[in-house]
């Protein structure tokens, strides 16, 4: 197990103390609490306030409360939330449309991360899971989101790494990847075949929020077997619908080629 690190250990219980009914603590009663020495409680009070994670109030006795920095966090969780619940929704809409599987994925550092699935319905179909991690060059979506960056982010976010590929189809070359990514800007979808997967390919949309950041992608994967060149439009057209859907739903405005 990971060592723990006391003093944040002791700040996470000074704010779990306001969990109870209490809306404000003096600072010997969250010290006779937690049993913390006075000098202690008083360098932890001190960073909290000074965090806005706790705000102090003036009186007869000097007392604590709740500070905005947790209502900011709070908030930011809870549009997680549904935004996943969103991206489910819209996931599942375009998955009874196509019967193949539909993912959401968000960009960490040069990896995407899948946010939501809904599976495909025919017995071969592809294997992922919520939460699992791709390089981003060797996907769709991963395309998609590293076409969203701004110039200067993506440049830094390439300096000094390696492309790897995953198969012998996967891009390695930074000049391909930015020839690539420039038409996905134009055109506002990507493609892939057999670059994360020699098994599957995808087609996947930008997701944009209300301030105009691609901050998500959608994508449907299909299996080789049935990469029929007719279809590709037809996928195309549903994740395009489907990214759109999902953008409104975050009050952004759709991208169009």
């Amino acid at each position: 197990m990971a060592r723990l690190v006391p003093a944040v250990l002791r700040a996470a219980d000074i704010l779990e103390l306001f969990l109870a009914d209490d809306v404000t603590l003096s600072a010997s009663e969250i010290g006779r609490r937690l049993e913390l020495p006075r000098s202690t409680a008083h360098e932890l009070l001190t960073t909290l306030v000074e965090r806005h994670y706790l705000v102090r109030r003036s009186g007869e006795e000097t007392t604590y409360a709740l500070g905005p920095k947790l209502l900011e966090l709070g908030s930011r969780y809870q549009q997680r939330l549904e935004f996943a619940a969103e991206a489910d929704a819209v996931a599942r809409q375009v998955a009874a449309e196509c019967r193949e599987t539909v993912h959401v994925a968000v960009l960490d550092g040069l990896e995407v991360v899948y946010v939501s699935k809904v599976d495909s319905t025919y017995s071969v179909r592809l294997i992922s899971e919520v939460g699992s991690r791709l390089p981003a060059h060797c996907t769709a979506v991963g395309k998609v989101l590293l076409a969203g960056l701004p110039e200067k982010e993506l440049t830094a976010r390439l300096k000094g790494r390696r492309l790897v590929g995953l198969t012998e189809h996967s891009i390695t070359s930074r000049s391909e990847l930015r020839a690539q990514l420039a038409l996905v800007r134009e055109s506002g979808v990507a493609h892939e075949r057999s670059e994360s997967n020699t098994d599957a390919g995808c087609v996947a949309a930008p997701v944009v929020d209300a301030a105009g950041d691609w901050v998500a992608g959608m994508s449907i994967s299909i299996p080789t077997s049935r990469h029929a060149d007719d279809a590709w439009p037809t996928w195309e057209k549903l994740v395009r619908e489907g990214a759109a859907e999902l953008t409104r739903r975050l009050g952004g405005r759709p991208v169009t080629p």
